[in-house]
């Protein structure tokens, strides 16, 4: 488990936010109480964070900073002075944030920040400017931030590095560049992503206010100008960050079901609309198959919803992992399910379902008490050939009929 330490003096605080941290996030916290003591932890672990306090028994002024700082280790400071020419003297080392001791409140963002910064190691920023200094620096400030950071010096460059790597969660751009300026890149990028898959933040000196308006109307997030000061452009980059976020989690919820995870009808119908326009052209076969738990009633009636939720959740596992990333995997409502497998023929799309079938029959679900329970699934599938998508749903629906009159555990394909 990864460790963080907190650099402070006082006893009760230092204790404080170690309970709070402990209670919000999963990391092992070490504590000292002077420089001293620090160098000895720092000489044992690395540390995802360090919490500093400015003023030490035996470091008074701030040398446990750039000790820490020169350890290569991340740090944010933890200060009652509130002197601003202070302040700015800290922030201008390479600390993370500077955070005043004035109570909860303080210890409740300091939790959300390394919050955010374990979070941030999920994301990818690319960095666009035809300045070396500049993009030297931004990879320097989002790197303190836990981004991964790529840098280009142009749009084109940044349309390529986007199609390689297509998780990239914001794009930060400069406006003047050779090439294609930074109004144009914005253009082209929201041709293909919009605003709930990736963030745009422009950056840039100039001082026509139409040039920062026509930025936000191409479709960026947010418009930062020069200069700027480190603790703006880091709050600006995480608020972006936390809000595509935000945006992910809403959609998920409202695309997935709530008990298994799967995709719910509504996404089925969207996504599939979408993926037979895209092979249209081309005569991509797939297999669109239902299941269906046997005799699912009784279960619930011999042992109660809580056990049927825990057999349909174990079957939304089985229907997944034993289904390729491309393929699409619903849950329709109840005990029923929907697979369609892409770019297949019958006989590769039998044995997949086969499969299915038989891990099925051969888990054993044990239950309080030395208890167990085994349950079968019938499955009815087809192809689509020329029919529309309902037409298709359909009769694998009447194949699935067809298994359950024909003694259940099953698989009808046609």
């Amino acid at each position: 488990m990864e460790r963080i330490l907190i650099v402070e003096d006082n006893k009760t605080l230092a204790n404080l936010i170690t309970k709070k941290l402990q209670a919000s996030l999963k990391f092992e916290v070490d504590i000292a109480y002077k420089l001293s003591e620090a160098k000895l932890f720092l000489h044992k672990y690395d540390y995802f964070i360090t919490l500093l306090d400015i003023n030490l028994p035996d470091a008074p002024d701030g040398e446990i900073v750039d000790y820490v700082l020169s350890k290569g280790q991340h740090a944010i400071v933890l200060s009652a002075n509130i002197d601003k020419e202070f302040r700015k003297k800290i922030l201008k080392k390479n600390i993370i944030d500077y955070v005043n001791k004035g109570g909860v409140d303080d210890i409740n963002y300091i939790i959300h920040t390394i919050d955010r910064l374990d979070k941030n190691r999920k994301h990818k920023v690319l960095v666009v400017d035809d300045s070396m200094v500049f993009r030297k620096q931004m990879n320097g400030f989002l790197k303190n931030l836990f981004y991964n950071v790529y840098t280009v010096a142009h749009g084109e460059e940044a349309l390529g590095m986007l199609n390689t790597h297509p998780d990239i969660s914001l794009v930060i751009t400069d406006y003047n560049m050779p090439v294609m300026n930074g109004l144009d890149l914005v253009y082209e990028i929201r041709k293909q992503k919009s605003k709930n898959d990736l963030c745009i933040i422009a950056i840039s000196g100039h001082q026509d206010e139409e040039i920062n308006a026509l930025f936000l109307k191409y479709g960026a997030n947010d418009y930062i100008k020069k200069p700027f000061s480190k603790e703006e452009f880091s709050c600006r980059i995480n608020n972006a960050i936390e809000a595509l976020e935000n945006i992910h989690i809403i959609t998920n919820h409202a695309n997935r079901d709530y008990l298994t995870g799967l995709y719910n009808r509504r996404y089925f119908y969207d996504s599939m609309q979408e993926y037979m326009e895209s092979i249209s052209q081309t005569g991509e076969q797939f297999a669109v198959a239902m299941v269906d738990i046997d005799d699912f009633k009784k279960i619930n009636d011999k042992y109660g919803h809580d056990i049927g939720d825990k057999v349909i959740v174990h079957l939304a596992e089985v229907l997944s992992s034993a289904t390729s990333y491309r393929d699409l995997v619903s849950r329709f409502g109840g005990e029923e399910f929907c697979i369609v497998l892409k770019n297949i023929n019958r006989y590769s799309a039998n044995d997949i379902l086969e499969r299915i079938r038989q891990e099925v029959a051969s888990y054993t679900l044990n239950l309080e008490n030395e208890k167990y329970i085994q349950f079968t699934i019938s499955i009815g599938a087809t192809l689509h050939t020329e029919d529309t998508l309902d037409e298709t749903i359909n009769l694998a629906d009447m194949m699935l009929y067809n298994a359950k009159n024909n003694g259940k555990n099953q698989v009808v394909f046609r």
